[in-house]
């Protein structure tokens, strides 16, 4: 039987794989939390197949999305992603990630991790709406618009409300699946 997924995904396999194990799915580390803020951010004004597609790229470049490491990336660094193809060589969306990488730690510090942190904006545990048409799925909500202004309050940079909203998706903080999608009810 043909499985019914959300209309957005359907474009290729590396869409599909990427709606069906991950987006929407509730993530809790650290790490893998930062690996979508970069990825996010670096999606701000393209498309998030853009980004899918070079994603593999983006984990090499970034060291792995350590971002320790990526906090004491300097101006040497800065320049050698610059000249990387297979990222999006965007020097402002790279100079945000060095700093979101400081401000994530810096996050980490205050609430003991990022996760207690941004969960904190949905009570705990996963918002699942019930939408049926992909029309429906708003861009921002009123805990993204919160989000937002709370990390730029923070100094996080290329974070703006509809990113976050996108990011909040990612993370399965909120869940988008459409009612008859097959991954909404697994």
């Amino acid at each position: 039987m043909e499985k019914i997924r959300c209309a957005w995904c359907e474009k290729d396999d590396l869409y599909r794989a990427y709606h069906d194990n991950e987006w929407g799915k509730p993530v809790y580390d650290d790490k893998t939390f930062f690996e979508f803020l970069v990825l996010e951010s670096f999606q701000a004004g393209l498309s998030w197949y853009t980004i899918l597609k070079r994603r593999e790229n983006f984990k090499t470049a970034f060291d792995g999305y350590n971002y320790r490491k990526i906090a004491a990336y300097d101006d040497v660094k800065v320049e050698e992603l610059m000249q990387n193809s297979g990222i999006i060589r965007n020097r402002l969306k790279i100079l945000a990630t060095v700093n979101n990488a400081r401000r994530f730690m810096e996050v980490q510090k205050e609430f003991g991790t990022f996760s207690e942190y941004i969960w904190s904006f949905v009570g705990g545990k996963p918002i699942v709406n019930q939408f049926s048409e992909l029309k429906q799925v708003p861009a921002t909500t009123e805990i993204s618009d919160a989000l937002a202004k709370d990390l730029k309050k923070r100094g996080f940079k290329f974070l703006g409300s509809t990113v976050v909203y996108a990011h909040m998706q990612a993370t399965g903080m909120v869940n988008d699946h459409l009612q008859e999608c097959w991954v909404r009810n697994q």
